[in-house]
């Protein structure tokens, strides 16, 4: 971890912690955060990932703090929020962008991948949530951007754990923005269609159709323009609520 080389940007003297950091829209959310001038916790399992993304944060002059964790580890997430405020001094922006899946039909989904999967996508943003809240109430506000899906929205054959945890995510997200509305936190529901990443998420069609390379760009989405919407929600004014929105690219097929 360094020093910052400047304080520019909306974001400067705020603290941002992005999970699902390492890679795809977690990554590109922590360096545009960066870039808006917040210091940025990134929280993975990959060390070798998220070294290589905490540089970029630092290459745009603000501080990185490298978190190696399991989402579906409780305590380890408690202990990541308090690793955070003890080298930043507060947390004023909690992204949970980070997701599982384990596709496969219900009869054949074991009960094993369903609770991984709804650890890893529900629980930990409950878990994170919960540990990041008392230290926005005491800063006098804060955003929490929960990453959803258009599967959050629609369900489909295939997906029933993934589904099941992005609905929830939805209820949650509405849950956190009730409690904290008169404590200046606000949160954020985001349903993202598919996305130009290493790991998206596709409606069956879209699968089939991608196969054997990259799908066409209007039909997904470069995580760096999901990112930018982030930073937008982050830094508007303190009384402008975004409840949700839901983001695709132009030929998507999972949403409407």
């Amino acid at each position: 971890m360094t020093e910052p080389q400047h304080a520019l940007g909306p974001m400067a003297g705020r603290v941002a912690l992005v999970t699902g950091a390492s890679s795809g829209l977690g990554r590109a959310t922590a360096v545009a955060l960066a870039q808006a001038g917040a210091d940025v916790a990134l929280l993975a399992r990959g060390r070798q990932d998220l070294e290589q993304a905490a540089a970029e944060v630092e290459r745009a002059g603000r501080r990185a703090l490298v978190l190696v964790a399991d989402l579906a580890d409780a305590e380890a997430l408690t202990g990541a929020v308090a690793r955070v405020v003890e080298a930043f001094g507060r947390v004023d922006v909690l992204v949970n962008a980070a997701g599982t899946d384990v596709p496969a039909p219900v009869a054949e989904l074991a009960v094993q991948d369903w609770d991984r999967v709804v650890a890893v996508n529900l629980r930990a943003p409950f878990v994170l949530a919960k540990a990041a809240f008392p230290h926005m109430r005491s800063a006098g506000g804060g955003t929490v951007v929960n990453v959803s899906s258009v599967a959050g929205k629609r369900g489909w054959a295939g997906a029933a754990a993934y589904c099941a945890s992005k609905f929830g995510l939805t209820g949650l997200t509405q849950a956190l923005a009730a409690e904290g509305r008169g404590h200046g936190i606000r949160a954020c529901v985001l349903y993202p269609g598919a996305m130009a990443t290493s790991w998206g998420v596709w409606s069956p069609d879209e699968r089939e159709q991608a196969q054997g390379g990259r799908p066409p760009a209007s039909k997904a989405l470069p995580p760096q323009e999901v990112a930018a919407l982030v930073v937008w929600i982050a830094t508007a004014p303190a009384e402008l609520v975004l409840n949700e929105a839901v983001v695709s690219p132009l030929e998507e097929q999972g949403w409407p």
